[in-house]
């Protein structure tokens, strides 16, 4: 379906680079190092810039439009992002997993997500070029998901279900054994706590492929262009969740945000383009409000509670006591 054409020199000299990508975030935070949160906003915020930056590269070798297309998808897909770090924080409070050993649990996490995606996103091309009426069933997808998304406050969820669920069903160690996802216990092979985390982890992925693919597809029919910044937005997650782990579930109108993206995304795949004609950088400043309106608010929320909450200065006496001086 795509009119963008990229040679298979291409998409290998593409694969090599991600995985020299990878291999680097592996390298930083092994053995302790890049774990404080100053570092992982640092690092956060080079991906982002890569992430950025690779639009450039877009622009220069397909044109205007291909480049806001990618800014446009890969913008749905980090914030789309920012719901798999809810789900994170649930999982690992879940399972007790010391915030050391979430590292390598998020770094093979997001190597799975990177082959479920490439495979999602050739389906979903394949679907649109085949049958158009695909695109309907993405749009209603997207729709359903939005009102899911709005109505649940996923800073509540203190469990997770995917968790208990798995327990019951593995054979899991009761005794977490460090960064092993494997281990012997009274004579057979188990699984521990880390692997629960990690298969939870990937389904939860798969589940949320399903909303962020078709929300990058009403963006591009590209696979080029969705498949890069689906790359770009997932790479950066690990830093992304140690720098927001503390703040993430105090964001409380964040779920309002990302709903409105996902509904905005099913509304473009389900009206014609003929009806309703929104240019892809159009796209990205709608994505950009209904973010930052909800992260504003969100902190917004978050100071009120906290003046609230500050006890009141002794020295400054209670309201109508001060003292009358000649």
């Amino acid at each position: 379906m795509g009119t963008i054409q990229v040679p298979v020199l291409g998409w290998i000299a593409f694969g090599v680079l991600v995985l020299g990508l990878l291999g680097v975030d592996l390298l930083v935070h092994r053995k302790k190092h890049g774990e404080s949160r100053r570092s992982a906003i640092a690092w956060s915020l080079g991906w982002i810039a890569l992430g950025l930056s690779f639009s450039v590269f877009v622009w220069k070798a397909y044109g205007t439009t291909a480049a806001h297309e990618y800014l446009g998808a890969w913008l749905i897909e980090k914030s789309l992002s920012l719901d798999n770090l809810f789900v994170f924080l649930v999982i690992f409070r879940s399972l007790s997993i010391p915030e050391d050993e979430q590292r390598r649990v998020l770094f093979w996490g997001i190597f799975g997500a990177l082959v479920f995606r490439a495979l999602f996103i050739l389906v979903g091309v394949e679907a649109l070029e085949h049958w158009h009426a695909v695109v309907y069933v993405f749009g209603a997808i997207l729709l359903i998901t939005a009102i899911r998304v709005a109505i649940e406050d996923p800073t509540r969820q203190r469990e997770s279900s995917l968790v208990r669920w798995l327990s019951r069903r593995l054979p899991v160690s009761p005794v977490a054994e460090g960064p092993h996802f494997f281990a012997r216990f009274q004579g057979r092979r188990v699984a521990t706590p880390m692997l629960v985390a990690l298969i939870s982890i990937e389904l939860t992925d798969i589940a949320f492929a399903v909303d962020s693919v078709p929300a990058a597809l009403a963006v591009s029919k590209e696979p080029f262009i969705v498949y890069t910044s689906n790359v770009f937005a997932i790479l950066g997650l690990r830093a992304l969740y140690i720098a927001l782990a503390h703040v993430i579930s105090e964001l409380r109108y964040l779920h309002y945000g990302l709903a409105a993206v996902l509904a905005f995304a099913g509304l473009k795949m389900v009206v014609p383009d003929t009806w309703v004609h929104i240019p892809p950088l159009v796209s990205v400043a709608i994505i950009l409000a209904c973010i930052g309106v909800a992260v504003a608010a969100s902190l917004r929320y978050r100071a009120r509670q906290r003046r609230r909450k500050k006890p009141q200065d002794p020295a400054a006496g209670a309201p109508g006591s001060r003292e009358l001086t000649a």
